[in-house]
């Protein structure tokens, strides 16, 4: 429910860029915020504070994790044009992104089961001394997140597009890099304050489940609306599909060999993954742009 609210801003940014014919923009920013998730908040939070592993629920949520990512990737690798692969690039299409927001109402069903399963009587007594709160305040306030996010995300769009028609940039980059980190500020807040109030099983959680709504939320969502679907060009495949995978993959490790608490070592190996792509990313375009 968390990452739900802390995806907002990727999916209004992705879906109104694609609207917008800016289908590199759209895909960039739901790859980006997946690599800005895993590798910058999560490496920085194990530093910050200890993050919980609860196993049972991870070893779930984090297959399903890296399953939405390598998903992803198959979906957009050209099958039938295999050799064009560092060229012209793939495809999402819109067929696939529909396939996506099925797969979404899917997991958070099943979310909502497993919560349930673990559900105990302490949670239950922590919900209890929750003070009640008006439904027409949350849904004022919800309203006017909404607004605050369209709003802003439209500025986002123009600032990120012509950035890169400046500077020579693919739009994707931008949105891989600079778009991706403004719009998991949420995730990064959150992550940050639950690490600092010793709730570091919720910096996880969030994290694990912006991953996967990214891919089923985020990139489904900019895929449905656009009948020619996102276009996923060469460097994708050269660059930003390897680091998401590169990330999601050690931070699989990172639970399995972490046990109970994780490990920082992980922690620094993620940070490290995410500069790496950071700066390689602007490299390659420096390439592209010089060939």
């Amino acid at each position: 429910m968390v990452s739900l609210g802390t995806t907002t801003p990727e999916a209004a940014v992705s879906v109104l860029a694609a609207i917008r014919g800016n289908p590199g923009l759209a895909l960039g920013n739901a790859v980006g915020s997946v690599i800005c998730d895993t590798g910058l908040i999560l490496g920085l939070s194990s530093l910050l504070g200890r993050l919980p592993l609860q196993q049972k629920i991870l070893s779930w949520q984090g297959w399903i994790q890296l399953g939405s990512g390598i998903l992803l990737v198959l979906a957009c690798f050209p099958w039938f044009a295999s050799g064009e692969l560092f060229s012209e690039g793939g495809r999402l299409s819109q067929l696939m992104g529909i396939v996506f927001l099925v797969l979404l109402v899917v997991y958070l069903r099943q979310s909502i089961v497993w919560v349930r399963q673990e559900q105990n009587r302490s949670a239950v007594e922590e919900l209890e001394g929750v003070p009640n709160v008006s439904v027409l305040l949350i849904l004022s306030k919800l309203v006017g997140a909404v607004i605050l996010v369209v709003g802003s995300s439209h500025f986002l769009i123009a600032a990120a597009t012509e950035t890169a028609k400046r500077f020579g940039v693919p739009a994707s980059v931008i949105a891989a890099t600079i778009v991706a980190f403004g719009t998991s500020l949420p995730e990064l807040v959150t992550a940050i304050t639950a690490v600092r109030r010793q709730h570091g099983d919720l910096a996880v959680g969030n994290v694990i489940g912006a991953d996967i709504l990214n891919v089923l939320f985020v990139a489904g969502a900019a895929a449905s609306v656009t009948p020619g679907g996102l276009q996923a060009g060469p460097i994708f495949f050269a660059l930003l599909f390897p680091a998401m995978l590169s990330l999601l993959v050690t931070f699989r490790l990172g639970i399995f060999f972490s046990h109970q608490t994780f490990k920082r070592s992980f922690g620094l190996l993620l940070l490290l993954l995410y500069a790496l792509a950071t700066i390689f990313s602007y490299q390659y375009s420096a390439l592209r742009v010089g060939e």
